[in-house]
């Protein structure tokens, strides 16, 4: 088993097959496969996904040496993903190892697939929880009228209003800063360990909470793909970066 890194709010833990199931259910919705650009698995294609994933003999060392590899020529590097888990809805002792599918609301992913520059990385985050992110879309789409009126055709007929209600004074305020914090510790992490110079995050137009917020991450746009709709956007980890990322996650705690 590789290692979870935990902070103050998620903590982020390999992709196990126990998380499997309810991965598989996120990615049957409509939605969160049109803003994620993905194609719907079936099961057991989701367990083959997983289970090679495990058998790869980098993942069962540490994700430091696992990411320290790709200096080396013969490595092959595709992604690394960890499940996010939210900290408040883990039920009893936290138990690192554990899958804690309770707590599951997303992944994040890190890429170094370049061969010319191993120390440029790509990242993805998907904050998953359904009735969570309907509820923001829904807000977002209220907010701002910038809003593509297809996805805001799409949730208002997709809402679920009770959840709305109860969940409309977390949106209001600054929500819990699950999907930031993930980020910010992936960033932290490989910035410390490996050395990465640049961050990318390709994002389709219409996934606009996404955009903001990778964009008040400090990621600038650097191209539009008209043929896939989808922003490119940037991060260079000057030093002053650097020391914000590191000083941002300070407390953050890395088990193995």
């Amino acid at each position: 088993m590789g290692v979870s890194l935990e902070g103050e709010k998620v903590i982020l833990v390999p992709y196990m097959k126990e998380h499997v199931p309810n991965y598989h259910q996120w990615m049957q919705d409509p939605y969160l496969l049109f803003v994620t650009g993905s194609e719907p698995l079936t099961l057991d294609q989701e367990y083959e996904m997983q289970l090679s994933w495990s058998q790869d003999p980098l993942s069962t060392a540490s994700f430091s040496l696992f990411l320290l590899s790709i200096y080396s020529v013969s490595s092959k590097f595709s992604e690394r993903t960890f499940i996010v888990l939210d900290k408040q809805m883990i039920e009893g002792k936290i138990l690192h190892g554990q899958p804690h599918i309770e707590a599951m609301v997303g992944d994040v992913n890190i890429y170094m697939n370049d061969p010319d520059d191993p120390l440029f990385a790509e990242i993805e985050i998907m904050i998953a929880e359904p009735k969570r992110l309907r509820a923001f879309c829904c807000l977002h789409a209220a907010l701002d009228m910038t809003v593509q009126y297809r996805l805001a055709f799409y949730v208002y007929w997709h809402i679920d209003w009770e959840c709305l209600i109860t969940v409309l004074p977390w949106i209001v305020g600054r929500g819990k800063g699950l999907g930031k914090e993930a980020v910010m510790m992936m960033m932290a992490f490989a910035v410390e360990n490996v050395g990465i110079h640049t961050f990318r995050a390709k994002i389709g137009e219409s996934n606009q909470a996404s955009l903001l917020l990778f964009r008040k991450l400090g990621f600038q746009d650097s191209s539009f793909s008209e043929a896939f709709k989808e922003w490119t956007l940037e991060m260079p980890v000057t030093n002053a970066k650097r020391d914000e990322l590191l000083q941002s996650v300070g407390n953050m705690v890395t088990h193995s």
